[in-house]
């Protein structure tokens, strides 16, 4: 990929990652939402009452949604993106399970614009693709890589990937704003990136 700009080498990992997201939703539907909240609740700590911010999953995303729920039942605060617009930071909104959740910018459901603001401990973050060094390829608008620099600016804050296992790749190109993560969770298990 020596002649690809980096923007091209992206383009081209990120439709490939795509592919291998599809193949692995159809193959595994529900059961990887749920394999991913074992994997998760076996190796990542979360300190009692810490927020946790997920996210609706779009298309072939893996669904967080079981992880979510499970972490609500056992007294966590819940969040879920919120796009205010384009070019800024996630607003990050409570979320209960069982709460409506609206049409949003890019086709992402979120919750109500009145919902309260919440600064998550534990932010998990769609993939479309990962090396294990942590490093991710999202969908090219720079939500996370900007929420993540916001709230890590204002205190510690874990990020973790959820991703299929098949969307793993030996290395994701990396530009300055790009934000590594701490963990990987995959419906095969955990995979700790801290240096």
């Amino acid at each position: 990929m020596e002649d690809l700009t980096l923007t091209d080498e992206k383009a081209a990992l990120r439709r490939k990652a795509l592919v291998a997201a599809r193949a692995s939703a159809a193959a595994y539907g529900d059961e990887a939402g749920r394999r991913v909240a074992r994997a998760f609740l076996a190796a990542v700590p979360v300190e009692r009452g810490a927020v946790i911010s997920g996210y609706a999953p779009l298309k072939s995303e893996i669904d967080p949604l079981p992880l979510l729920t499970l972490l609500a039942q056992r007294g966590h605060p819940i969040a879920l993106p919120y796009v205010e617009a384009a070019g800024r930071p996630l607003l990050l909104k409570r979320w209960r399970p069982g709460d409506k959740l609206a049409a949003g910018q890019f086709g992402v459901r979120q919750p109500a614009a009145s919902a309260p603001t919440l600064r998550p401990d534990i932010l998990l973050v769609p993939l479309v693709g990962f090396d294990s060094a942590g490093n991710r390829l999202g969908r090219g608008g720079g939500f996370y890589d900007r929420t993540i620099s916001e709230l890590k600016s204002r205190g510690p804050l874990t990020t973790v990937g959820l991703a299929f296992a098949a969307q793993h790749m030996l290395r994701v190109p990396c530009e300055p704003h790009d934000e590594r993560l701490d963990w990987i969770v995959t419906e095969e298990g955990a995979l700790s990136c801290a240096p």
